[in-house]
């Protein structure tokens, strides 16, 4: 049994420990296995009381009371009903060392010291007395909408997942779901009369094994919280291989995508392992990774069921170990260096390298992609720069420095601020700074060198000529040139990164809003054209066909005679976007192409809308078509021959019958005439259906009314007992009723014709979510598994030898016409033996989930 564990209690007064008992569903043996704890604490000496037990008169749960001392219960009577309730009162004064008390999220009978029986074990645990209770996963408040959509019923007790979390051990107690149905029809859990419902609504083999996940999984992350909780508590950085967890490097290159799909069939050769992204950012800026590619890699990575995270760090290779260490990952899959020759004959060691030399106990995989060796496209210096700066940089270089060469020489002459040879050499480099930031790092080093030499010349003694008379002049000059370049540099740097950090931020925050967008159901075209041509200023954006003809989608307007630039994009492989306005540059072109394969996608999903919307009344045909052939075959038969039967003898002369014979001839041939108007009537609907001339009469059902003329239109009486169940209890289904009578009446015929002598045959309804249910259960010999989809085949009579009694095309007409109705038919194991049909509809009036 999976367990976890609570931190230790604090220090100072000591509280009483919790102890849970996890279920995945009632029966799973929480209260026995309760009641075993107790018996084997007591059995060390522990002084253990039994403050609740809810035994649901289970005899073996029973039998673990006996020998264990029980606490009596308190009474309280609410709306004329007598309760029994768990007595806080008497386990205080009792004061034992553990006490048991099942059903930890009871609702309290009002009038109680807590509405809530957890609030009750939370008293006696500050009063530190320890508490072994029992829980089903269906109880866990963050899991009851969960619990509700898969098993369609509602729980109106829970218990806040924080209290059970903050127990000192949760334990779950396991069952598989056919495990549990055989302790269901053994007896074992309810009574017998209540077995067959229970096995046909909650106990189904698909909500206890859903059930059971959800358990699973809840414990298997509170044991994963406690393994965290005890590495950072004990400061274990080394990685324990508890579960497979593969980390893929990325930068945002081209060979993003290459390691993501390897790190992702690494982790697919493991059951349960985990797959995680982890791209490095700068901590000064951008490191060159182009967002558009993140984007992609990051929705990759969502789609192959991984985590796309980013961290910050100026080391790469140790930002990566550390994120991988601190997910406790077991392998790291980083890409071959993109590095050119050059640097590798200079002993350069790329990420890969310095990775796999520092990561310890973690797998590196380097992995080969079409960029390595091939060297970095890097960032031209100026290329983000504006023409105007880019051509205004180089003057300002030379005419500032020459500028402030004639106002310091006034200024000199003139006496007026008695500046020294320092004072001007920071008014310099205070300039060379100014023209960094104007024309970048190639402006900066020409205003460098055009200052220092205006400065030797005319300031520096001996003035007037490039000679240097001290030789701390000279140091003082070379140092001014290293600092102007130095700074001019840093500067240049600065403002790029500054620059590629806004544009970035204004990408990412547009990128942001557009999924943001989609998430809220924005997600049509003329929605997201409306939304490009807001996001880019653009006075109209329309998508059309690339060819001449076809109709376009507009979002807003253009004016006629409009000379506006004209921008298109490629969406799909035969339409274009079109965006009339002013010219983008570069970086907007670039997030265009992210809204224009948002666009793709969504001509893509109308497309297939459209074409699953014209596929529908095809397949609706050819299902009635099915269906009506069916008909023809098998249910015209049987009046056809009757009716033939009766008029044959009746005008044969070889017999001569008596009145009472003739009269009985008579009835037989008008019930058979009867039977056959009204199959023809019916086929004569059907093949209008299939026409698409007449649409299916739809309309609330009741299933008590629908069942008696079914049995009516049996062919023979049935050979067993037909015995209805809950059909009164059910709302009304949206069904064809005289569809729904002929689907009713072969599958009961079906049933009775499998059935043992003596056993009845069930016609069963409930209600699952917005749908109601129909089983025609029989306890016959069954179908297996393999053979049922063929049973639903044309001519298929698995079993069967006698071809009197039809053709074999009951079960295909049956869900011929369920599916027509917008239903499903499908089959069961009977618990104990035997078949189910279950014929499920949508209930009138309920809106479907």
């Amino acid at each position: 049994m999976a367990q976890a564990s609570a931190p230790p209690d604090a220090p100072g007064r000591r509280t009483g420990r919790l102890k849970v008992l996890l279920g995945a569903a009632p029966g799973v043996g929480k209260t026995y296995r309760m009641l075993d704890e107790g018996w084997r604490r007591a059995l060390r000496g522990t002084d253990v009381v039994v403050a609740y037990a809810e035994c649901h008169h289970r005899p073996h749960t029973e039998e673990m009371l006996e020998g264990l001392e029980v606490l009596p219960r308190v009474r309280r009577t609410y709306r004329d009903m007598e309760f029994t309730e768990l007595d806080l009162a008497a386990v205080l004064e009792r004061r034992p060392d553990v006490a048991l008390i099942d059903e930890l999220a009871h609702t309290n009978v009002p009038g109680l010291r807590h509405p809530k029986r957890w609030q009750d074990i939370e008293e006696l645990l500050a009063a530190g007395i320890d508490v072994v209770t029992t829980v089903n996963i269906q109880h866990l408040e963050s899991l009851n909408d969960v619990v509700e959509k898969i098993t369609g019923v509602p729980q109106r007790e829970t218990v806040p997942d924080d209290v059970v979390r903050r127990a000192h051990q949760i334990e779950l107690v396991d069952m598989a779901p056919e495990a549990l149905r055989r302790r269901m029809a053994h007896g074992n859990i309810y009574a017998p009369e209540k077995i067959d419902a229970a096995l046909s609504h909650y106990f189904r083999v698909g909500n206890l094994t859903a059930l059971r996940e959800l358990a699973l999984l809840w414990v298997a992350e509170r044991v994963d919280e406690t393994l965290q909780r005890y590495r950072a508590e004990h400061g274990i950085g080394g990685v324990w291989e508890t579960r497979e967890r593969v980390v893929a490097g990325i930068t945002g290159g081209p060979e993003g995508e290459t390691l993501i799909r390897r790190a992702a069939r690494i982790a697919a050769r493991s059951s349960g392992g985990d797959l995680l992204a982890v791209h490095v950012a700068r901590s000064d800026g951008l490191a060159g990774a182009s967002p558009a590619a993140l984007a992609r890699q990051r929705q990759l990575v969502e789609s192959l069921g991984g985590s796309y995270h980013t961290v910050v760090g100026d080391h790469v290779p140790m930002a990566l170990l550390e994120f991988a260490r601190a997910e406790n990952a077991t392998q790291l899959v980083v890409g071959v260096s993109r590095r050119g020759r050059l640097l590798r004959l200079l002993n350069s060691r790329g990420v890969g390298e310095s990775v796999v030399e520092s990561s310890g106990d973690i797998d590196v995989h380097l992995v080969t992609h079409e960029r390595a060796g091939r060297g970095r496209h890097r960032p031209v210096p100026g290329r983000d720069l504006s023409l105007t700066r880019r051509l205004g940089g180089p003057v300002a270089g030379l005419a500032l420095p020459v500028l402030l060469t004639m106002l310091l020489r006034r200024q000199r002459v003139a006496e007026a601020l008695n500046l020294n040879l320092t004072s001007e050499a920071l008014i310099f480099l205070m300039a060379v700074v100014g023209v960094a930031s104007i024309g970048g790092v190639v402006s900066a080093l020409l205003a460098s060198v055009t200052a220092s030499l205006l400065l030797n010349y005319y300031f520096i003694p001996p003035s007037g000529r490039f000679t240097i008379a001290e030789t701390n002049n000279v140091l003082a000059l070379v140092v001014f040139a290293l600092v102007a370049v130095i700074v001019a540099a840093v500067v240049d740097r600065s403002l790029r990164l500054s620059r590629r950090a806004a544009r970035a931020t204004a990408e990412a925050e547009t990128l942001s809003s557009l999924a943001g967008g989609i998430l809220r159901g924005e997600q049509d075209v003329p929605v997201l054209l409306e939304r490009t041509r807001e996001t880019f200023g653009m006075e109209s954006a329309e998508l059309r066909p690339r060819g001449p003809d076809g109709t376009a989608v507009r979002a807003g307007r253009a004016a006629e005679g409009d000379a506006s630039t004209e921008i298109k994009v490629p969406v799909g492989a035969d339409q274009e976007l079109v965006l009339r306005g002013r010219d983008l540059p570069a970086t907007e072109r670039r997030v265009l192409v992210a809204f224009a394969a948002h666009l793709t996608a969504a001509v893509e999903r109308a497309r297939l809308a459209e074409a699953a919307a014209e596929v529908e009344p095809v397949r609706a045909a050819d299902r009635m078509r099915t269906a009506l052939l069916a008909a023809v075959s098998h249910d015209l038969r049987t009046p056809l021959a009757s009716g033939w039967a009766a008029i044959s003898s009746l005008r044969s002369r070889d017999v001569r019958f008596s009145d009472e014979d003739k009269e009985e001839l008579l009835v037989t041939a008008e019930e058979s005439m009867a039977k056959l108007n009204r199959l023809v009537d019916n086929l004569l609907d059907m093949s209008r259906i299939q026409a698409g001339a007449l649409t299916l009469h739809l309309q609330p059902t009741a299933l008590a009314e629908v069942l008696p003329p079914a049995l009516d239109s049996l062919p023979e009486p049935p050979p067993c007992r037909i015995a209805a169940q809950d059909l009164e209890h059910v709302p009304d289904v949206l069904a064809d009723p005289p569809l729904l009578e002929r689907v009713i009446a072969n599958l009961v015929a079906n049933a009775t014709r499998h059935s043992p002598p003596g056993r009845p045959v069930t016609v069963a309804a409930s209600v699952l979510a917005s749908r109601v249910e129909l089983r025609v259960v029989d306890r016959g010999p069954g179908i297996r598994a393999a053979d049922r989809e063929r049973a639903f085949a044309p001519f298929q009579r698995l079993g069967d030898t006698d071809n009197t009694t039809g053709l074999g095309l009951g079960l295909a007409l049956s869900r011929g016409l369920t599916e027509a109705m917008g239903g499903t038919l499908t089959p069961e194991d009977t618990p104990g033996g035997g078949l189910t049909m279950v014929v499920s509809l949508p209930a009138a009036g309920v809106a479907p989930d």
